[in-house]
């Protein structure tokens, strides 16, 4: 039986925060999928119960529209990005001075608890398995390009953290979507999804992604991000998956980056124990750390480092895919982007090349090898911390 009380302060709550971005319609029902509340423009299927949570008139007085729920305007002022015929998708979505794409200088000043910082990425790693994994299967996310005349589908909130009430900007960015047939969600307790539609330089991520028996996608956070060509690359703040808000197309490496010998931009890593929630490093915008006993040492999330420009990439007993890695991390670096159970780097997820019947690259390219030992070999004492905020626009 439904508490009366708390659903009529749930419907007081969200038809105020409705009413103070938009006065438009908006019907929100909540339904009930696979034992899990859902809180969705999608109205409930017939096995549901269907309850409008919030139903608000349209005004007389509102001539715009600026974050409807149940629609996305097409942008007008959408620019190109001028990129070589040969590049590849992930050399430049997003802005051409985006850190993403910025190669650190060699001389570049370092941070002055630098030596202090690799010790403690050292001891994470011997202490969390002894290894820095490549997460290719799950906990990575599934990439699918969206075609300019793909039709879209609304996309309902699936409220698998228990919220009491339902974020109407969030609810937004998601509806509607052009998601294609094929697509599927990543395996694991995360159920990821990007969603990239180079035609209107739009992108959207999902976390907690379901898809009910009757075809309907809700998602329980993410973000989208328009103008992605004039963007840093860096989601609007509290929106997008990451802990950080840095977007997975920035950071991932994908199965054409090691084909092609050469990735062009930063790598996105996660670290187990990092810093307190209230200190990250541009170009996070947030921060999900935990460090209840001030430990020093802790690195921050959005922390840049790279590997020592010095080391002899080439010499190293490694895969030829640790070996791209590694130059990418001389050249460009990682940065702290979540928090997680072992030291990891993402892959595109190997759904985007066989949901599409293409067959799985990635055993290839890591030479039959588990893809916790690709980077086996890699000089981690060699790395370099720098300083906060490193590259932050003045």
């Amino acid at each position: 039986m439904l508490d009366t009380k708390c659903l009529f302060k749930v419907s007081l709550l969200l038809s105020f925060l409705l009413l103070s971005i938009n006065n438009s319609y908006a019907s929100i029902y909540k339904c009930f999928v696979s034992g899990k509340t859902i809180y969705t423009s999608i109205p409930c299927t017939s096995s549901s119960t269907p309850l409008i949570v919030s139903t608000i008139s349209p005004s007389s007085t509102t001539t715009s529209n600026p974050v409807a729920v149940t629609s996305i305007s097409p942008t007008t002022t959408i620019t190109s990005t001028s990129l070589p015929a040969n590049a590849l998708i992930t050399d430049g979505i997003f802005k051409s001075t985006s850190f993403w794409y910025a190669p650190i200088p060699a001389t570049v000043a370092l941070h002055p608890n630098s030596e202090n910082f690799v010790k403690e990425f050292v001891r994470q790693k011997t202490a969390y398995y002894n290894n820095v994994i490549i997460n290719t299967y799950s906990y990575s996310s599934p990439v699918y390009i969206a075609d300019g005349n793909l039709s879209t589908v609304p996309v309902g909130y699936n409220n698998c953290q228990h919220k009491t009430w339902v974020d109407p900007v969030y609810l937004n960015m998601m509806t509607p979507m052009p998601i294609p047939k094929y697509a599927q969600q990543s395996a694991g307790s995360d159920h990821e999804m990007v969603i990239y539609q180079p035609s209107t330089h739009t992108m959207w991520e999902m976390w907690g992604v379901i898809k009910n028996s009757t075809g309907n996608w809700y998602s329980c956070w993410g973000g989208r991000m328009l103008n992605t060509s004039d963007s840093l690359g860096i989601n609007q703040k509290s929106y997008g998956t990451t802990a950080t808000g840095l977007p997975f197309l920035g950071g991932q490496v994908t199965a054409e980056e090691l084909a092609r010998g050469e990735i062009k931009h930063a790598i996105g890593i996660a670290l187990v124990d990092v810093e307190k929630n209230s200190i990250y490093s541009w170009p996070a915008n947030r921060s999900d750390g935990w460090n209840p006993y001030n430990l020093p040492n802790r690195i921050a999330e959005g922390q840049r480092f790279r590997l020592n420009p010095s080391v002899n990439v080439d010499s190293l007993s490694m895969t030829k895919a640790g070996k791209v890695i590694a130059k990418a991390a001389q050249k460009y670096g990682f940065v702290v982007w979540d928090k997680a159970g072992s030291i990891s780097i993402r892959a595109q997820n190997a759904l985007s090349y066989t949901a599409l019947g293409k067959p799985n690259p990635y055993p290839a390219l890591y030479e039959n090898k588990p893809s916790y030992a690709v980077l086996n070999g890699f000089p981690w004492d060699q790395l370099q911390f720098l300083p906060m905020n490193y590259g932050k626009p003045l």
